[in-house]
C-alpha cells in the first residue's frame, strides 16, 4: 500500500521522523501552495532512479535522431581528404560535369 502526505518545506526540518512513515511525500510551499517536489522513501528510490536514467538515456537518443535528419549520416570519400575548399569544390565539379 503506498501511502502519500503532504507537508511544508519547513515541516520537513522539524519533523525530520516524518519521512520514515510514508513511501513518498509532496513537498509544497504552505503560503502560495506551489508544488515544489517529492520525496520518496528509500525502498522506492533506486527503481525510480533507474527509471529516471531509462528515461533520459531516451530522451537524448530522440534528440540524436532529430539531429542526424538534419546534420547527415553520410562519410567523407577518403579521395577528398586533406583538400582545401577550393580544391575541394574543384575536384567535385570536375566529377560532376567532367574534367576541363
Amino acid at each position: 500500500m503506498t501511502t502519500m502526505t503532504k507537508t511544508g518545506i519547513r515541516d520537513i526540518a522539524k519533523h525530520i521522523n516524518r519521512l520514515q512513515e510514508y513511501d513518498y511525500i509532496e513537498i509544497e510551499d504552505k503560503k502560495t501552495h506551489q508544488f515544489k517536489g517529492l520525496f520518496l522513501s528509500p525502498k522506492y528510490a533506486q527503481e525510480f532512479k533507474t527509471y529516471l536514467e531509462a528515461k533520459k538515456a531516451k530522451e537524448i537518443e530522440e534528440k540524436l535522431e532529430r539531429f542526424n535528419k538534419y546534420a547527415g549520416k553520410g562519410t567523407i570519400d577518403p579521395k577528398f581528404n586533406n583538400l582545401t575548399g577550393p580544391q575541394l569544390r574543384q575536384k567535385i565539379a570536375d566529377e560532376k560535369y567532367g574534367a576541363k
